[in-house]
């Protein structure tokens, strides 16, 4: 888990209770595109944002909207486990799903962070 630089943010998800609202606030003010896309309980937002990080904002029925930044990791366990020893709360335990793992963390001094571990693709000709 050593590393000489530090992870990536590699995805940038807006959390509100109005999912039209951010979509048409950050559209107007930005010109960050978003595409709805369908999930299996509700909708989804992908945010273009003109540039290789990727987005998205989600309905989640909170009363204060916030951001999200998600960071790519190499070991999601160790780094989860990592900021609970630092004193995180660990909001998210990590979970899998059809791209990688994702667990997110919250701390008085810090707000929320999601951790990213995507799957990797074998190499050409390795199984």
């Amino acid at each position: 888990m050593q590393r000489s630089r530090g992870w990536p943010i590699v995805h940038l998800e807006l959390h509100t209770n109005d999912l039209s609202g951010g979509s048409v606030f950050y559209e107007q003010l930005l010109r960050w595109r978003t595409e709805r896309i369908e999930v299996r309980s509700d909708c989804y937002h992908a945010l273009t944002f003109g540039g290789p990080l990727t987005g998205g904002i989600v309905d989640c029925r909170t009363p204060t909207a916030t951001w999200l930044p998600y960071v790519e990791v190499d070991e999601i366990e160790a780094v989860t486990e990592r900021g609970r020893r630092l004193g995180a709360t660990v909001l998210l335990e990590p979970r899998e799903g059809p791209a990688g793992w994702r667990s997110v963390l919250a701390t008085s001094e810090g707000g929320e962070i999601a951790l990213w571990q995507p799957k990797r693709r074998p190499e050409r000709g390795r199984l």
